[in-house]
């Protein structure tokens, strides 16, 4: 390496190594102010940081002192490091720094949440001696025949899925229990069983009583002000609303099966609401994102009657009655329910399985759909499975009122959907879309495919079938397909003016004269009143002196 000699006077470096040199003679020549200016910037630094606490002056010390001990090759080229080695080695371990701790992943935050679906209890260990029937599906079995064509979960998801469900059939009192889907959302999703509780219990109504007592005390209390203020009260209104249309009971109809939802495996269930009719036609109107939070206010024109758990019900149970299907004969309706089909009209809800049905091979299955039928009832325009008659206990009314509703119910007709078990060849299409499209799951071995129908109405509904095994299962965002883009229903148009007319226009003011004039006129029609009565009077008079 070229290394340079002694400076030649007439170079730049000269005299700067000589003794006693400094180029800082010429503005510091007073020995004092030098030890001043020293000090002032060994104190300079010595200033501590606002933000690490440390110091330049202990750092370039230990900095240079680990240099030299440890006299690594090109000290120059590694500095920086060094350096930042140096300021780490300076943290202590502290209760707030975070030294040695290590971070904790996205992957060991969710095997945390998911590790009690692994723990058995004791109660657990006792069932598996006795090997019983149980409600719990086979979770695993139906992602696999779903798995060839395409479609479901992650096997590591099924199988949470399959553990939670084993969590809920033991906490709940359930007769039948299956895996429903999954609802996506903005920020979290649904994943969603239906259950059916055994015969013996019966859901919790108690919020619905404590409300309507708490609707009749405040009744009560209006009540007694109404008749403070009768003297006092306005015209009242002879706007009458429409009645409200009652739900469906738990068990029947649209409120036949109980369904439970959490966000992800691990977390708690939640048990839904039923669904009310006025959620149902509301929610056919609109079109929203589910958010993930059950208590999320759902802002919506028209108005929905509840937050965003009554509106998961609502799509849920729409879903079900659109999508919800099986082989035909494969169900068969009771014998309870064949007597009453002619009395209520229509058909029941109840099915059972048929002991004598012989499975369709795989290519039937495909090539009509007239070998799949619908085995949950069709939803009315009402917003319920079997119509009601809003006004049918209008007997204590009174006369003018039960008339005004006769005129009501002739506008009024009954409603009929399709019959349960109905196929579903008779399912309208939207526009040139058919409402079913059916495929194998391969066609390069189709001896061992599944039959697999995917429903066009509602994307995200799959249904399969493979001998005597069928399910149905849905994953999308909970929206009905729509060939156009939705666009929110209008509010109604602006009210009309009241007409105007002789009896409510205001009358103007009278002038001075025709006031004077009213008040000669009546004057006088009072002194003419008065005489008449003189008249009478002496009439009278005369006539008793007669008599």
């Amino acid at each position: 390496a070229y290394e340079h000699g002694p400076y030649q006077p007439h170079e730049p470096g000269y005299g700067l190594y000589q003794p006693g040199y400094s180029p800082y003679d010429d503005q510091i020549p007073d020995p004092k102010s030098r030890m001043l200016a020293i000090q002032n910037a060994k104190a300079y630094l010595l200033k501590s940081s606002t933000t690490s606490g440390l110091n330049l002056y202990d750092h370039l010390a230990n900095t240079l002192t680990k240099i030299l001990d440890e006299q690594p090759t090109n000290a120059v080229d590694i500095i920086e490091n060094i350096s930042k080695d140096v300021k780490w080695a300076q943290f202590q371990k502290k209760m707030d720094t975070l030294r040695d701790e290590h971070e904790i992943l996205p992957t060991f935050e969710a095997a945390e949440k998911r590790k009690a679906l692994f723990l058995k209890t004791n109660g657990e260990e006792e069932l598996e001696e006795e090997i019983e029937e149980t409600p719990l599906p086979n979770v695993m079995e139906t992602a696999f025949y779903f798995e060839q064509a395409g479609i479901g979960l992650s096997k590591d998801e099924s199988y949470h899925i399959f553990l939670a469900l084993k969590k809920l059939v033991s906490v709940q009192p359930i007769q039948t229990c299956r895996f429903w889907g999954k609802i996506l959302g903005l920020d979290m999703n649904y994943i969603i069983a239906e259950v059916q509780y055994h015969e013996g219990e019966k859901e919790e109504e108690r919020e619905e009583e404590v409300i309507e007592e708490g609707e009749k005390g405040m009744a009560e209390v209006e009540d007694e002000d109404e008749e403070k203020e009768k003297e006092d009260e306005p015209p009242k209104s002879i706007y009458k609303p429409q009645p409200v249309i009652p739900k469906e009971e738990n068990g029947t109809g649209a409120n036949k099966y109980v369904y439970f939802v959490c966000n992800e495996p691990g977390k708690p269930w939640v048990k839904l609401p039923p669904v009310t009719p006025a959620q149902i036609v509301c929610a056919r109107k609109i079109k929203k994102f589910f958010t993930g939070r059950l208590d999320a206010p759902v802002v919506s024109f028209p108005p929905f009657p509840g937050n965003e758990a009554n509106y998961l019900r609502a799509q849920i149970a729409r879903i079900s009655a659109g999508t919800q299907i099986s082989p035909i004969g494969f169900y068969q309706l009771a014998e309870v329910e064949r007597d009453d089909e002619e009395e209520q009209g229509g058909g029941g809800d109840t099915y059972e399985e048929n002991p004598d049905f012989q499975p369709l091979s795989v290519a039937e299955m495909v090539d009509s759909l007239s070998t799949w039928v619908h085995h949950r009832q069709s939803i009315l325009k009402q917003g319920r499975c079997v119509w009601l008659n809003p006004f049918q206990n209008s007997e204590e009314e009174e006369e003018n009122e039960e008339e005004e509703k006769v005129e009501d119910l002739d506008e009024l007709q009954q409603e009929i959907g399709p019959p349960i078990l109905t196929p579903l060849s008779e399912d309208e299409g939207i526009q040139n879309i058919p409402a079913w499209t059916a495929q194998l799951s391969t066609n390069l071995i189709p001896q061992y495919a599944v039959a697999i129908l995917q429903s066009n109405l509602w994307p995200g509904a799959y249904a399969f079938a493979s001998g005597m095994k069928f399910d149905n299962i849905y994953f999308g965002w909970g929206h009905k397909y729509s060939p156009e883009s939705h666009a929110p229903a209008l509010p109604p148009p602006v009210q009309a003016e009241y007409p105007s007319g002789p009896e409510i226009t205001e009358t103007r003011d009278p002038t001075l004269e025709e006031e004077l004039a009213f008040k000669a006129a009546s004057e006088e029609a009072l002194d003419a009143a008065e005489e008449e009565e003189e008249e009478e009077d002496v009439e009278d008079d005369e006539e008793e002196e007669d008599d």
